[in-house]
């Protein structure tokens, strides 16, 4: 068997200096000092994942792949979305997790925009070229509590599991491919926690330090007829993985004419 074809690209890792960085939502006060994330850029080879599909798992490396048989073609109509796309991704969440209950909770439609705040909304957004896992240890439950507070005490007694359903809105995609960092590479000490600074309130997500440990995995040239099943956080603490780092990229043998890359990712929690 031939090896498995790879690229090289930058990733964007973010400097571990003992203090977590911040991304701030709104203009801080110029007294603030910023700790921004995605300052240390590391070239990194990144792994053709289609030879090895069939065997991933997202309780291990953190993600799989899976082919998606619904049919849906209205993504800029957002009640569409909610009313006949979202039901479509609770099946494929339940078909390959086995969760007996699914809660789809947002999606973000992602193509090239200005990465000026101004012109971006919560449903579209530039693909994001920083290393970063969607949830911590302690966001993860807090997102529960937010979206289903009557049930949350319940629903946390029990294993819960979060993940973004990621594919392609109508063609393939031929440049900036999503990158995933196989789970069973990274330490619990390369996630560092992020604080994200609203005027209301603090959120935070993992973002990652740098190792020559990690191996990174795509799917170039992927179809709109398949989706990534992509776990962000697992609240199971056997061994299995509980978090997974994951970035866009600049592909650097994406054709000139390359189509822009048009996706979806759709965030759910699973209950077990």
């Amino acid at each position: 068997m031939s090896a498995p074809r790879t690229v090289r690209a930058t990733m964007q890792y973010t400097v571990d200096n003992g203090v977590p960085p911040d991304y701030y939502f709104y203009e801080p006060d110029p007294g603030v000092k910023l700790n921004p994330p995605g300052t240390d850029a590391r070239e990194v080879e990144i792994e053709d994942g289609w030879p090895r599909a069939a065997s991933l798992s997202a309780d291990r490396e953190g993600f799989e792949i899976h082919p998606f048989g619904g049919r849906f073609d209205a993504f800029d109509d957002e009640p569409s979305v909610h009313a006949r796309f979202y039901p479509q991704v609770v099946d494929f969440v339940k078909a390959n997790t086995g969760a007996r209950r699914v809660v789809v909770f947002d999606h973000t439609i992602r193509r090239r925009l200005p990465a000026d705040l101004k012109v971006q909304t919560t449903i579209k957004r530039p693909a994001v070229l920083l290393v970063h896992s969607d949830y911590t240890v302690d966001s993860g439950p807090q997102r529960v509590r937010d979206i289903l507070p009557e049930e949350a005490d319940e629903l946390l007694s029990r294993r819960v599991a979060f993940y973004n359903v990621w594919k392609p809105l109508y063609r393939r995609v031929e440049e900036l491919p999503l990158a995933m960092c196989d789970a069973t590479t990274h330490a619990p000490d390369d996630m560092l926690r992020m604080d994200l600074k609203y005027r209301e309130r603090t959120g935070e997500i993992y973002v990652m330090r740098y190792s020559p440990a990690h191996r990174w995995v795509y799917f170039p040239l992927m179809e709109a007829d398949r989706a990534l099943l992509l776990k962000t956080y697992d609240s199971e603490t056997d061994g299995r993985a509980r978090f997974m780092g994951h970035s866009a990229f600049e592909d650097p043998t994406s054709p000139p004419d390359a189509m822009q890359r048009e996706s979806i990712e759709v965030r759910t929690m699973a209950f077990f």
